[in-house]
């Protein structure tokens, strides 16, 4: 079950998986035939709507049916046989998993190949997005304090302020969150930090939750200090809407995870050549050199790699180092050693 709860709790059940399918939100947008393009995700429904608007514009005739779920509610579905054309998620490991299983069909196109290596791997999966981890602060808890920009100088004002940090931050349950599980895995590799961080923040009574999301928002309405590896993409679209001034974002200097969205055709998919056509529009749009008004980073976003010296986590087999088992139950062990320590 999710943690927090979920604002929109609908069960359905899927076109070919013998089990229910847990959905946080659904919509249809309607075209002008029977054909359906159905989409299963893990991008918020008001993040995605513009890039749906702009794919029926050319395609008006496409109805397009969006699910949005969790990574690894995603993962299990496709794993089960649920019939979707695409499937996009943040948790770019289990993405990576599904494609080298033998869960996705290969696509190959104009726009596909123009593509970086590192944003592709075998026409069965592509990069459309690339997207920091940032920290969410709410400033009014660090009146009198300077700012953490390292996990160093985040830990020393975490353990010299308990009084005022007890009980007030965020972070996601990597048992759930499949992109909490990928952006803690990644830290792992390349942060010495990360475990000492993990303790101090553990003696606090750290609030765990399943998305970027809810945790912003908690930051936003004063429930939380701060929120520690969320989306970069959703905290600029709620800072643009925080009315407070005392919601702040901050990078971290010493590394930065950057995760890539992907998006793959599922092998169980009925319109292929639609799901194609999404899938160029989505490369196009994330090689576009030029921001816009589009919600979602481009895979060219500015400004990565020029503090941190940090790429974005690449599309390969070390993905799924993480995801056996025996590695899977060890971190997790480890995990909630230091989390729950009350």
């Amino acid at each position: 079950m999710r943690i927090l709860g979920l604002a929109i709790g609908l069960i359905i059940w899927s076109v070919t998986a013998a089990s229910p399918l847990e959905i946080e939100d659904q919509r249809v947008f309607p075209g002008t035939s029977a054909r359906v393009l159905r989409i299963i995700s893990t991008t918020d429904l008001a993040v995605f709507e513009p890039y749906i608007r702009a794919f029926q514009n050319d395609h008006p005739e496409l109805s397009i049916d969006y699910t949005v779920v969790s990574s690894s509610t995603l993962h299990g579905a496709i794993r089960a046989g649920a019939q979707f054309d695409l499937a996009m998620s943040s948790a770019m490991d289990l993405q990576f998993q599904l494609a080298n299983d033998g869960y996705a069909r290969r696509y190959r196109s104009g726009a596909t190949e123009t593509l970086p290596d590192w944003a592709r791997w075998r026409d069965l999966i592509f990069a459309f997005t690339t997207e920091p981890a940032v920290v969410v602060i709410n400033s009014a808890f660090f009146a009198d304090l300077d700012l953490p920009f390292t996990r160093q100088e985040l830990i020393a004002i975490l353990r010299d302020n308990p009084e005022r940090f007890g009980g007030a931050l965020g972070t996601y349950d990597v048992r759930e969150s499949g992109l909490g599980f990928l952006f803690a895995t990644q830290e792992d590799r390349s942060s010495d930090a990360y475990w000492r961080l993990n303790e101090v923040m553990g003696r606090l009574g750290p609030k765990l939750y399943c998305c970027s999301s809810l945790m912003i928002e908690d930051v936003a309405s004063g429930r939380l200090a701060l929120a520690y590896n969320v989306l970069g993409s959703y905290a600029t679209t709620r800072l643009e809407q925080d009315q407070s001034g005392r919601m702040q974002i901050l990078q971290m200097q010493d590394f930065t995870n950057v995760m890539l969205r992907t998006v793959l055709i599922p092998a169980t998919a009925k319109e292929t050549d639609a799901a194609g056509a999404m899938i160029d529009m989505l490369v196009r749009l994330g090689l576009r050199d030029v921001a816009g008004d589009w919600p979602l980073p481009s895979l060219r976003a500015a400004g990565l790699g020029e503090t941190t010296g940090f790429g974005p986590i690449r599309l390969g087999p070390a993905l799924m180092v993480y995801l056996d088992p025996l590695n899977r139950r060890a971190f997790v062990t480890e995990w909630e050693n230091a989390m729950e320590q009350r």
